[in-house]
């Protein structure tokens, strides 16, 4: 019984969710086309707004740890969830994504994605979504702010493992920037394959930064053992135990 209440909040706060982003798209669109920095405010509301109704509504809060950047910096981010997503945009202050191609032609999300300058790449082909980040920094195409990256490439399930792509590698590379790894457990409470949407508190960590000028191979090896160690942590504190390998 208790389960059932929760999936028919979970399919209302879904429900909503949605018809919210389609009300803030309508209201901010015309001062977007303008303004760029309004495209951005109204993503930054949106993120506020879906962690907040999440609070209420299905018993979902949501924590943001550690420094946020405030400067020019890679992030490397561990993706669960879209929720994931949400927080971490919500939190920083000059958001920018490297997302796969498709994106790009979906309503709403793509035209807002191009606005903010996110940077398209069709992850079916390694060696053009990286020479497609590379020449898009090079270029200008992105702006100023925080690039962020997810080294798997894709949502993965808590538990799951999934390599991390050398597309992270070279972007560290080529940008010169320090690098912020991301840990997460959102995943715990907002599965992927899932209608369900469970009560607790999903944290998103911002962790001490990888300094720029490390060897790819050794700066992957560190990214990868940071992001994994400090998203099962997080995990186990939301009550979820990996199986044994």
């Amino acid at each position: 019984m208790v389960k059932a209440l929760q999936l028919v909040r979970s399919l209302v706060f879904i429900v909503q969710m949605y018809l919210a982003m389609v009300v803030l798209a309508i209201v901010f669109t015309p001062f977007a086309i303008v303004r760029r920095d309004m495209a951005l405010r109204a993503c930054h509301t949106y993120c506020r707004y879906v962690r907040w109704s999440a609070a209420w509504m299905i018993g979902l809060r949501s924590e943001v740890r550690g420094e946020v950047p405030q400067g020019e910096v890679l992030i490397a981010a561990k993706h669960q969830s879209f929720f994931d997503i949400l927080i971490i945009f919500g939190a920083l202050p000059r958001p920018r994504f490297i997302m796969k191609k498709q994106l790009k032609y979906a309503p709403i999300l793509g035209w807002y994605a191009l606005r903010l300058g996110c940077v398209p790449v069709d992850r079916g082909k390694r060696g053009k979504a990286i020479r497609e980040m590379v020449a898009a920094v090079r270029d200008g195409t992105v702006e100023p702010g925080q690039l962020i990256i997810y080294p798997q490439g894709t949502r993965v399930a808590p538990g799951a493992h999934l390599p991390y792509k050398v597309g992270t590698a070279v972007l560290y590379e080529q940008l010169g920037q320090d690098c912020v790894p991301v840990a997460t457990n959102v995943g715990v409470f907002w599965p992927r394959h899932s209608l369900l949407r469970k009560p607790g508190t999903a944290v998103v960590e911002f962790l001490p930064a990888i300094p720029a000028g490390r060897a790819p191979r050794v700066f992957l090896e560190e990214l990868e053992r940071v992001i994994e160690d400090r998203s099962d942590a997080l995990m186990h504190e939301a009550g979820f135990e990996k199986a044994a390998q």
